[in-house]
């Protein structure tokens, strides 16, 4: 089995920002500690992120026929970003939502997905452990 996972706008900042809310680590360290979980189980990764909506959507475009799947923190663009709900819809790559936070319970416009409609689910609010979660929903 072979994933995409894919980080959207800001999570570049990972580690810098709102640390409080999203954690000291990187996302280079959360990402090297993901590859090194899909090694132990068997499944090879491959992340990318950008603050980029175009590029985003490249990706998923793109992950059709290469990956079984893939894990989506689009950051802000959950809350709006048609173009990435679109891409999706448009793959026959099963998507699963993910946030480090637990969006329900912060500002109201966080509390609204245009994404999850068309994404196989949703996991949020267990920090890095959401990826690692989400990456187990594609072995069940």
């Amino acid at each position: 089995m072979k994933l995409l996972i894919l980080n959207g706008v800001n999570l570049n900042l990972t580690g810098k920002r709102e640390q409080d809310v999203y954690g000291g680590e990187t996302l280079e360290e959360i990402n090297a500690q993901l590859q090194a979980y899909a090694e132990q189980h068997g499944y090879g990764i491959d992340c990318f992120q950008s603050n980029s909506e175009g590029e985003l959507c490249s990706q998923i475009h793109g992950a059709e026929g290469q990956y079984d799947g893939i894990v989506l923190n689009a950051g802000a663009y959950t809350h709006y970003s048609l173009a990435l709900r679109d891409a999706i819809a448009a793959v026959k790559v099963p998507v699963v939502e993910v946030h480090m936070s637990n969006v329900h319970a912060r500002e109201e416009f966080r509390k609204k997905s245009v994404l999850t409609e068309v994404c196989k689910g949703e996991i949020l609010g267990f920090g890095k452990n959401s990826y690692l979660l989400a990456m187990e929903s594609f072995r069940l």
